[in-house]
């Protein structure tokens, strides 16, 4: 699999394409202020980009979105929970103070549960509420892969975990996420945050602050690990 990812300011959030090196096959994942170079990127690469895929509705994942419509005039997908934050992104341009191209294009699909695919590659999109109602995690599977790669947007970093002070956002939901959704895929998992370094499901389990003082106060108020 073929993966590129930039980042861009104000916000430095990942972007991704990611494409099957046999059918050319892409999708675009959060495109953001990025979104020129990612548009660049698939032009010298001659890939045929199928689907915009959004992780969730904060403004950094979706500023790029107008411009990659124009570009390959394919579906958006957002998960239906953050639909209200994809539709108020001009309160959320004001409240950090930065422009956005608007009106953005309409979503055109909702993840219902189902898998999505791209050339040989299969993706499973696993929804992780806590940093906002609507955030999903796209696990992606293929015939060249042997750890699924997770693109979590903004529920967890490298050392860190998503702000949970955003609307929508609930630590309790977010910490339930991480340990009950993304640790059971597996601790070889790649994960990609829509912010900073990649990681592993295993290193953050073992190493992350935020986790094992979550984990450490639920067993010291006699309730079980979630994972």
């Amino acid at each position: 699999m073929l993966i590129e990812s930039r980042a861009v300011g104000p916000f430095f959030k990942n972007g991704f394409v990611l494409a099957c090196q046999r059918t050319r096959e892409a999708v675009i994942v959060d495109p953001g202020d990025e979104v020129a170079d990612l548009i660049a990127w698939v032009g010298a690469h001659t890939l045929n980009v199928r689907e915009i895929l959004l992780t969730h509705a904060h403004i950094d994942h979706v500023t790029g979105v107008g411009q990659a419509k124009r570009a390959f005039g394919v579906p958006v997908w957002l998960h239906k929970d953050d639909l209200f934050l994809y539709e108020r992104v001009e309160q959320q341009a004001a409240m950090f103070d930065v422009e956005v191209e608007l009106p953005l294009p309409p979503v055109d699909r909702f993840y219902d549960g189902s898998d999505l695919r791209f050339g040989d590659y299969s993706i499973a999109v696993h929804h992780t509420p806590g940093h906002c109602p609507g955030g999903v995690c796209l696990a992606v599977t293929g015939p060249d892969l042997s750890l699924p790669h997770l693109f979590v947007g903004d529920t967890l970093f490298a050392g860190s975990i998503g702000r949970t002070d955003l609307p929508g956002g609930d630590y309790d939901t977010l910490m339930g996420t991480i340990t009950g959704v993304l640790f059971p895929l597996g601790d070889d998992s790649v994960v990609h945050p829509g912010h900073g370094p990649e990681t592993s499901i295993g290193r953050e389990r073992r190493t992350n602050p935020f986790v094992r003082d979550y984990l450490a106060d639920r067993i010291g108020s006699g309730q079980e690990p979630m994972s």
